[in-house]
């Protein structure tokens, strides 16, 4: 799906997060494995798989076809973690209030795209996320496709080939099913092999039910970085269509916490979007 140039990437979120991101100037990336579309990477990787066994099945290399499923079936055996936040370009959204704001309770957090690109460099990318189920012309087939027309060997250990696996991987995570493409996504990514590079410390939020490992990311350093102060990068607010937020208090919350220039461009949610709440 083609994606025009848009300036502003929405955040759909609850209230606690909100607070992390405006009051501590703290931004999680969260492991891609454990969201709500935890089987895409996997889901790439086989779509990926199967186009290039076709090609080579039709250039008569069946039996290099055959290597290729073995070293994908293989390699499908690993758990890679990649590591993202989530924006969507569509503002004040019913689908994307109910998926990821907390079902229209939560909070709608709009930063300015060009200081994301920014401050993501190094192992840190904005990348737009591509809905695509068909791989056929997808740039890796043709890179595994030469790997196996060469008549070198297709082992995982292979320089040429852990590399071409090594991207594959980071593709996939940019990649949904098309049924997601309403979400109109950007990411803001944690590549899953440059985390060594990445000098920010994992941490661990721990639960009744489970331990989740995420990437805090100080945004007031990256923003001094740039130039720019936190009240640049964040360019609206909007409060939940279904929340009890008083817009007064989460004014005089922004004020006592430093962040006064915020406070005048806090809005609510104008969907009609109510009742959600169980």
């Amino acid at each position: 799906m083609a994606q025009k140039r848009k300036t502003i990437l929405y955040h759909y979120t609850d209230f606690q997060a909100l607070d992390g991101i405006l009051r501590c100037a703290q931004l999680r990336v969260n492991n891609v494995l454990r969201m709500n579309d935890s089987a895409e990477m996997r889901h790439f990787m086989n779509r990926l798989c199967a186009a290039i066994a076709e090609r080579l099945e039709e250039e008569g290399l069946a039996g290099q076809a055959r290597q290729i499923q073995i070293l994908f079936h293989e390699e499908l055996k690993k758990e890679y973690s990649a590591f993202a936040a989530c924006f969507s370009f569509h503002r004040d959204d019913a689908a994307q209030w109910e998926r990821y704001g907390n079902r229209g309770r939560g909070v709608c957090i709009a930063f300015r795209r060009e200081y994301l690109q920014k401050i993501a460099k190094g192992a840190l990318s904005l990348q737009a996320v591509f809905y695509q189920d068909d791989m056929e012309d997808h740039p890796m087939v043709e890179v595994f496709c030469a790997l196996a027309r060469s008549g070198a060997e297709l082992s995982p250990d292979g320089p040429d080939v852990k590399k071409a696996l090594r991207d594959a991987w980071a593709c996939s995570v940019s990649f949904k099913h098309p049924s997601f493409s309403s979400e109109y996504e950007m990411r803001l990514v944690v590549s899953p092999f440059e985390k060594a590079e990445f000098g920010v410390r994992p941490c661990y939020h721990v639960s009744r039910e489970r331990i989740k490992k995420y990437y805090p990311l100080d945004l007031r350093a990256m923003c001094r970085d740039i130039g720019i102060g936190l009240e640049d990068l964040v360019a609206e607010i909007i409060i939940g269509p279904d929340s009890t937020q008083s817009l007064g208090i989460f004014q005089d919350y922004l004020r006592d916490n430093g962040l006064e220039a915020l406070a005048d461009r806090v809005s609510l949610s104008d969907c009609p979007l109510r009742g959600l709440a169980p």
